[in-house]
């Protein structure tokens, strides 16, 4: 099962799918449905995951677009899955107009950013942590998404499990050098020192171009032990989100 905390919304022919952490093959500390190829776990688990994953949302596993995230604002359009045989760009955010293509983005503390314009026929998704909220990832997203058709007003948006602002502790020059840049993800932890929420800032940065159609999951992956979180644990899984159209 991709497990019964998974989130999952359809919006006018587009789909929106959050994963947790259970259903898979992936042993301790990865345990169990880890989707992430890049933090030293089996591959063979995390090729089973990935379609365990896929085939419970009614996917092909081969036609998902996955990215090599490094923490920027670079933006991939793109038309089809990667090559076998091909290098996958680094990339923070990928764009399609082609109907029947996911699109995921991998995160355990960062914010997953979906986004859809169905009458457009248009999709993306956004890895926000700290610095790529900072650099803009959401906001070329979607400006990659006006390039093919999309218009803000008519976008809308996931954000799935992410550390929430009453939980990622940063020191006050951090917090000050984020909020000056995006002012909504200024914050206080639950105990009273300097914190950033990178949700509130993405959805800020979305209210400011326009779009309105938002909506923020209720799990912090941090607080929540059916998510992985990297602040929490380090040697962790990955969890993916999911956005595709009809």
């Amino acid at each position: 099962m991709i497990g019964q905390h998974r989130a999952a919304s359809v919006t006018g022919g587009a789909h929106f799918a959050f994963t947790d952490r259970w259903g898979g093959v992936s042993a301790a500390p990865y345990g169990e449905l880890n989707l992430g190829g890049a933090v030293g776990d089996d591959p063979a688990a995390v090729r089973a995951n990935r379609e365990r994953a896929a085939r419970r949302l009614g996917l092909d596993p081969a036609r998902v677009v996955w990215m090599n995230q490094v923490h920027g604002r670079e933006v991939a359009v793109v038309d089809g899955p990667w090559a076998a045989d091909a290098e996958v760009p680094a990339v923070d955010a990928v764009v399609t107009a082609r109907h029947g293509l996911p699109l995921a983005v991998l995160t355990a503390d960062c914010t997953p950013v979906l986004l859809a314009d169905p009458v457009a026929g248009v999709v993306g998704a956004a890895h926000a942590g700290r610095p790529g909220l900072v650099a803009g990832v959401v906001p070329a997203a979607v400006e990659a998404m006006v390039a093919l058709g999309a218009r803000p007003s008519r976008i809308t948006a996931h954000t799935g499990p992410a550390v929430c602002g009453r939980c990622y502790e940063v020191p006050e020059g951090m917090r000050a050098e984020v909020a000056d840049a995006v002012p909504g993800s200024w914050s206080e932890t639950s105990w009273s020192t300097p914190a950033v929420d990178v949700t509130a800032g993405v959805h800020a940065q979305l209210a400011a171009l326009g779009v309105a159609d938002r909506h923020r999951s209720p799990f912090c992956t941090l607080e929540s032990g059916d998510h992985f979180s990297y602040r929490r644990d380090r040697v962790t899984g990955r969890l993916a989100g999911y956005v595709w159209l009809d």
